[in-house]
């Protein structure tokens, strides 16, 4: 017969400790705990976005009066975002390394990522 309800262990932590809460507060009491923790989770989340807004005016990088001032028409990256200059110096290319890493591997060292 197959399990109908499986649980993770992190599914099996929150569940026995909302059934420790439960049988040790109560039902108000574990409610009103959990209602406090979501208006506390709300009020920091609000904090939070508002900290973001208020304190960096400057929200877009486009909007950035140093790279503006590089891609102006006399600057170092004048012929724009997409010019060859800057894909050349901005951009990152991909080496696949994977064979080299085996070797290494092969050869007995130890790597630590």
């Amino acid at each position: 017969m197959q399990n109908v309800a499986k649980l993770t262990r992190r599914g099996f932590i929150k569940a026995a400790g909302i059934a420790c809460g439960y049988a040790v507060l109560g039902v108000n009491l574990t409610r009103e705990a959990a209602a406090a923790a979501m208006e506390f989770i709300g009020l920091r989340q609000a904090s939070v976005y508002n900290a973001d807004a208020n304190i960096y005016k400057m929200r877009k990088s486009q909007e950035n009066p140093t790279v503006m001032s590089l891609y102006a028409k006399d600057g170092f990256l004048s012929e724009g975002p997409c010019g060859h200059k800057s894909h050349h110096l901005l951009h990152t290319h991909y080496f696949d390394r994977a064979a080299k890493v085996q070797a290494l591997k092969d050869k007995g060292v130890e790597l630590k990522f």
